[in-house]
């Protein structure tokens, strides 16, 4: 709930209700409001479980972004570069070694 509240603060409550009602985002939009649902109706792991998934689904064109940005970071950076970190992340930011 904190985070829906964060949201509408930042960029405004009629972009908010835009960007969580796109035909495209049903899916995830559903999962999310569903699980916050089930964990005010009393089933906190379950829901919360749903919400991650909902979160992952909404927000997962912006994991690359994200991703690339904290490589650039000093030390994050550095461990996000890390050998048996790296292939993951690259898989996480959509990187492909096949342009190289």
């Amino acid at each position: 709930i904190l985070f829906l509240a964060g949201v509408a603060f930042v960029v405004g409550m009629e972009r908010s209700f835009l960007f969580f009602f796109q035909r495209h985002k049903w899916k995830g939009s559903g999962a999310f409001f569903g699980g916050i649902i089930t964990v005010l109706l009393g089933f906190p792991l379950i829901g919360m479980c749903i919400e991650v998934y909902g979160f992952v689904v909404l927000f997962s064109g912006f994991f690359p972004v994200a991703i690339n940005f904290l490589r650039r970071m000093p030390v994050i950076g550095n461990i996000l570069n890390l050998p048996f970190l790296s292939g993951f992340m690259d898989r996480l930011a959509g990187d492909s070694k096949m342009n190289v």
